[in-house]
Parts: C-alpha cells; sequence; structure tokens
C-alpha cells in the first residue's frame, strides 16, 4: 500500500526527532542529507516541529564562508519518558525530558522475589507517574539485571531477581495502560550511551559494569547485540577457572563469583582485611586509607577483570570500552591490576584502544531504561513491536496536538 502524504510527513517528522534525539543539534541541511528529504521539505517539517514546540533553533554553527547554518535541537518538554532499574532490594525511577535530561528521580525498597512483586511494583510506578510533569508520557522503559526475550514482549529470566520467564512486560502494560519497554539493563544502558554519551561518538562500542554484579553490552555498528535469546554480554558468566566460588547462575569458576562486590568482601574477610559483619564500603574505605592488603583486593579483582575483557576486545574489536556500575567507585585501586592485564593480553594492534570509566550514579540505571522509550522512534528492527509502534504514535499525536 501507497504511503499517503500525512503518512509520510509523520515518518519524516519522527525520523527528525529521533535523529536529534541520537546525535545531538544539528542543522537543517546535514538532517536534509541524513534521511534522504529535499532541503524544501525539510524546511517546512522543522518549521512544523519548531511551531509543535518539540523543536527549538540554537546558535548557530561556525561557517569557513556563507551564511552560518542554524542549529536545530530537542525540547525538553516536548514529551517524557519514565525509566526503571529493578533489583533485588530496591527500585529506582527516573522521568526525563524528550532531550535525556533527568527531571526528578527517587529510590525505594523492594523486595524482587516476593509473591506480590508485579503488583507491587505496578503500584510504584503508578504512583511515581501520578507525581509527574505535565508533558505527555511517551512510555516506560524497565532495565532488569538478566535476559529479555523482546523488548516489546519483556519475558524475563534474571537469576538476582529469582525470575524465570516473568511476564513483566506484559504485566506492567495490562496494569498502567501504557507502552512498556524492557531489556537488560546494561544493554539499556547502552541505549543511553548511543543516545547521550560517549556512544555517539563511535557505532562500536563495548560496556562493561562492576558492582553487584558483573555485565557487559556490545555495540556493533551502531546495533546493540541481543543474541538469540536475548542474553548476549553476560560477561559476568564467563568461565575464567575449572573450579571456583559458585556463582549465582548455578555454575563454578564464573567471571562475576571472583569480582563482585560479595566476592571482593569475601576475598578481603578470608585475608583478614575486614572483621565479621564489615562490607564493601569497609573495603574501600581501607584502600582508601592506604591499607596494602585491601588494594591488593581490588587489584586482584582489576588483574583478572582486564585478562578476561581483553579476550571479549579480541573477539569484537570494539573503538572504545566505556565501565561503569556502582564498581567504579574505587576504579582507583582496581586500576592498578586492571590496565597492566588488559593492555598485556591484547594484540600489538589494539593495545590503544581507550578506555572511559565514567562517573557513576545509583540513577543512571534508571536514565538509561528510560532511553529505552526515546531510542523507540528509529529503532528500525522491529524489537519493539506494537509497544514501539504506540510509543512513535503518542509523539506524532503529541505534535499534532500542539
Amino acid at each position: 500500500m501507497a504511503i499517503s502524504s500525512t503518512e509520510r510527513t509523520d515518518v519524516n517528522r519522527s525520523a527528525i526527532l529521533a535523529h536529534l534525539g541520537a546525535s545531538g543539534p544539528a542543522s537543517r541541511a546535514e538532517l536534509a542529507r541524513t534521511l534522504s528529504v529535499s532541503p524544501a521539505l525539510m524546511t517546512q517539517l522543522t518549521r512544523e516541529l519548531i511551531t509543535d514546540g518539540l523543536v527549538v533553533e540554537l546558535e548557530s554553527a561556525p561557517s569557513s564562508g556563507g551564511r552560518p547554518a542554524r542549529m536545530l535541537g530537542l525540547v525538553a518538554g516536548g514529551g517524557r519518558a519514565i525509566g526503571i532499574k529493578v533489583v533485588a532490594d530496591h527500585i529506582a525511577f527516573v522521568e526525563v525530558g524528550i532531550d535525556g535530561r533527568v527531571l526528578r528521580s527517587q529510590s525505594e525498597p523492594f523486595d524482587a522475589a516476593a509473591a506480590t512483586a508485579l503488583a507491587e511494583l505496578s503500584d510504584r510506578i503508578r504512583s511515581f507517574i501520578d507525581g509527574g510533569a505535565d508533558a505527555p508520557l511517551l512510555g516506560v522503559g524497565v532495565g532488569v539485571p538478566g535476559s529479555v526475550d523482546l523488548p516489546g514482549s519483556g519475558v524475563v529470566d534474571a537469576p538476582q531477581l529469582d525470575w524465570v520467564q516473568v511476564p513483566i512486560g506484559e504485566s506492567l502494560r495490562r496494569s498502567l495502560g501504557l507502552p512498556v519497554i524492557v531489556e537488560n539493563n546494561v544493554n539499556a544502558l547502552a541505549a543511553a550511551e548511543r543516545l547521550f554519551g560517549l556512544g555517539r561518538t563511535t557505532a562500536n562500542f563495548l560496556i562493561v559494569t562492576i558492582g553487584t554484579g558483573v555485565g557487559a553490552a556490545i555495540v556493533a555498528d551502531g546495533r546493540i547485540m541481543r543474541g538469540a535469546s536475548g542474553g548476549a554480554g553476560e560477561l559476568g558468566h564467563f568461565p575464567v577457572a575449572d573450579e571456583g566460588p559458585s556463582c549465582r547462575c548455578g555454575n563454578l569458576g564464573c567471571l562475576e563469583a571472583h569480582i563482585s562486590e560479595d566476592a571482593l568482601v569475601s576475598a578481603a574477610l578470608e585475608r583478614g582485611v575486614l572483621p565479621a559483619g564489615a562490607g564493601i564500603s569497609e573495603l574501600l574505605a581501607a584502600a582508601d586509607r592506604g591499607d596494602s592488603s585491601a588494594i591488593g583486593v581490588f587489584e586482584d579483582a582489576g588483574r583478572l577483570l582486564g585478562r578476561t575483557l581483553a579476550g571479549v576486545v579480541q573477539v569484537v574489536d570494539p573503538a572504545l570500552v566505556i565501565v561503569l556500575g556502582e564498581g567504579t567507585a574505587a576504579w582507583a585501586h582496581w586500576s592498578g591490576g586492571f590496565e597492566p592485564a588488559f593492555r598485556a593480553h591484547l594484540m600489538a594492534r589494539r593495545r590503544s584502544i581507550p578506555v572511559e570509566v565514567e562517573r557513576w550514579q545509583d540513577d543512571s540505571w534508571a536514565q538509561g531504561a528510560a532511553a529505552l522509550v526515546l531510542a523507540t522512534p528509529f529503532e528500525s528492527e522491529g524489537l519493539t513491536g506494537d509497544q514501539g509502534r504506540l510509543i512513535r504514535a503518542r509523539l506524532v499525536e503529541q505534535a499534532a496536538r500542539q
């Protein structure tokens, strides 16, 4: 069936918003080239988006000659998304504008293993939404520490949460009456990096998270690799020893069983670095005071992470590695073991690959989940299914109402 002019216009409008969200401010000429739209039509469409209150003119771009190009950017009030981070003992919420700026955040205790967990999660989300801004809500993104069949479906297997084939997407959609996108939490961080962070500068990068667990997200040619069942990037369950500590996945010798926060505390207790009952914060405090034994615990973890990550880099060939997570608070101590091991186990031509360690905040996970919603207008592989179409429709409907 041929696309009518109105439908084509809607598609182009969404594509403009998508490009500005993914790549930041751009000129009309750049948008026309990227989206294969005539300059005249681009001028018309951007004029409508400015009138709709979704796009704003910014400063002029520098010019080597001729008239400077006016840059266009997204308007935060043109829509909003809710992001949810779910872990075993708490939930983090954020509300973000269409430009990804965090408008508000909140964190609450939560028992993911409770029989009433899904009903309670729905109630908490609804309460958070009710306290939000007046801008239209495009949808809800949920990040979980496990495998997700498809973002638009949202069936979750998460050992950390004691969830097996939990239909969180269907449950939340039915309860909230809103589009819901569910994804592995590290993949959600990758979506945020691709939209707003260091991932905007390259189409091939690797995210690694350290903290209560160990995870990874692989972005290749601009796409997040999900694998056959949505479980790609399970770096924490990479086998690093024939024997070893028991992992939550049921296997022995996984990387996560050696270098997660619980594993580091166990190692510190065994070495007499910490007294009984102490935790990761006490271990970090000891290392910050210069305790060589405490520093050694982190360095050993960094060495094992570096050697393992070098193998992943050899396989996927990213241009950039980004390290995130709660564990980065101690990165000054990890790096003493990580850097030598990582560089030494890379092929010579890859040893200069940059490793960026980003400042961590707990709501970064939830902001990543919200980015799942903001990324949907340019999701071209059909992974979000009906939920993606609903989000795109809400964005177009919002433009029509302005």
